[in-house]
């Protein structure tokens, strides 16, 4: 029998309105596996085990009353840089000082007015920056399927606990494809929508918050909420009444790019393609157009937006008091430190390339329905390294083909496509058009159909 902690959001919502279950079950049995498991993978932060019962206990009785809300009862764990009311927001780094944040920001609020039972804050590494577990403030995060192997990141702690069963949803963000990154690496889905489509705050160029599922069904529902509206993020899109939940797709027909040389970066390992290539395979097989893409981004381009980054990063982490800048991650301050010697024009040019980028990906992305591609150029890297190259001179080589969708502002999902010969799995990307957040979803739910029974979840209690 499947455990409460181990249940789909879906499963949880349909036990609680047949009274076979309720969410104070749910959180004892949460609870007591997170506390068998992370010693071993450190995915969580500000955990309070009396908060999480107490909001278990008050979902409960609106069950009991008939009030329930669209998410009430399911547990979720939140990337700490969103914000939540009364917790501090660390940015992973030893260097903040902290403080309780005033209010939740956008898609912590939705949650929250949604009945989800926020359990825990996850881990990140040093303000977002690096594919990995490594922080200065929080403990190493580790991969579930293999204690050995990094999660990814920066989504880390995100993804270790959904591989884990921490419950089953979990709020990370992306600009260059923290989501989609250690999704891919821990065999769940991770859905990066649109620019806009769900409210942040802080918004800026590239950044989405988006859901980490193990299922498709898990992730359109959670977008039910958190795609709600929110007037803190000017960036933000119009609010539509989108049908989330509706998942079929008729794959006869459909037109398919298959993207698997980015152009630049880490080449494409021979069983990460492999295995990219047999699901486009499948689809073909299931009636759908697959194509070849050629490559579509340049090494200037993930030069340009490596300087914009740096200089960014520099100026905060130069601007903070020098005992603070001491406490900063080592990788993280020596790839920022090239920053104060880049001028104006390089990062004037730098930062030209995200629009440079978002046009070549419409481009080359325009004339298909959806676009496969691997979202890593290999598995799963070890835990100790701050990225695949661990090289703070090209710290961007694994990126090639999730960074492009976050500058075109296109949804794209990473999903598990196979396991490597490690036993590792390996992340299959749909990149759509852009606004096309549904329809994202729709084809990576027929992938699940298609690709068939997956390997039990890691037994780590």
């Amino acid at each position: 029998m499947t455990a409460l902690h181990d249940r789909s959001a879906a499963e949880l919502l349909a036990l609680y309105a047949a009274r076979e279950a309720s969410p104070v079950d749910v959180m004892r049995d949460l609870l007591a596996h997170i506390e068998r498991c992370e010693p071993r993978i450190a995915a969580t932060w500000a955990l309070d085990a009396e908060a999480a019962l107490a909001q278990a206990r008050d979902s409960q009785a609106r069950w009991q009353r008939g009030e329930q809300r669209a998410l009430d009862g399911v547990p979720v764990t939140i990337k700490e840089n969103i914000a939540t009311r009364g917790t501090p927001v660390p940015l992973g780094t030893a260097a903040t000082v902290l403080a309780p944040a005033a209010a939740d920001a956008p898609p912590a609020a939705r949650l929250r007015e949604a009945g989800a039972l926020i359990v825990c804050k996850t881990t990140m590494p040093d303000y977002g920056m690096l594919s990995s577990g490594l922080s200065s403030f929080h403990k190493l995060a580790r991969n579930p399927w293999d204690l050995s192997k990094s999660p990814g990141g920066s989504s880390a702690g995100a993804a270790a606990a959904c591989a884990a069963g921490y419950g089953p949803l979990h709020l990370g963000t992306d600009i260059g494809g923290s989501i989609r990154l250690p999704a891919g690496w821990c065999g769940v889905v991770g859905f990066k929508p649109s620019l806009g489509r769900i409210p942040i705050d802080p918004p800026y160029a590239g950044r989405v918050a988006g859901p980490l599922t193990r299922t498709i069904e898990d992730a359109a529902l959670a977008m039910t909420v958190l795609s709600l509206p929110d007037a803190r993020d000017a960036m933000s899109l119009p609010w539509q009444d989108i049908g989330w939940r509706e998942l079929d797709i008729r794959l006869r027909g459909l037109k398919l790019g298959l993207w698997l040389d980015a152009g630049w970066g880490t080449s494409v390992t021979t069983e990460v393609r492999a295995a990219v290539e047999a699901a486009a395979s499948a689809f073909e097989h299931a009636g759908a157009i697959v194509e070849l893409v050629p490559p579509f981004t340049t090494r200037a381009m993930a030069d340009g937006m490596d300087h914009f980054w740096r200089m960014r990063s520099w100026l905060e982490i130069s601007g903070l008091p020098v005992e603070c800048q001491a406490r900063v991650l080592p990788f993280i301050r020596q790839w920022a430190a090239r920053g104060e010697t880049l001028s104006a024009a390089q990062v004037f040019r730098g930062y030209s390339q995200m629009a440079a980028l978002r046009d070549a990906a419409v481009a080359a992305t325009q004339r298909f329905d959806f676009v496969l591609s691997p979202v890593s150029p290999a598995v799963a890297f070890a835990a100790e390294s701050a990225m695949p190259s661990n090289d703070p001179a090209r710290p961007f080589e694994h990126i090639a083909f999730t960074l492009p969708f976050n500058m075109s502002e296109q949804p794209a999902l990473a999903l598990n496509a196979g396991s490597g010969a490690s036993g590792l799995p390996i992340g299959l990307q749909i990149a759509g058009h852009r606004h096309d957040d549904l329809g994202v979803l729709r084809l990576a739910r027929a992938w699940e159909q298609l690709r068939g029974p997956q390997p039990p979840w890691p037994a780590l209690a």
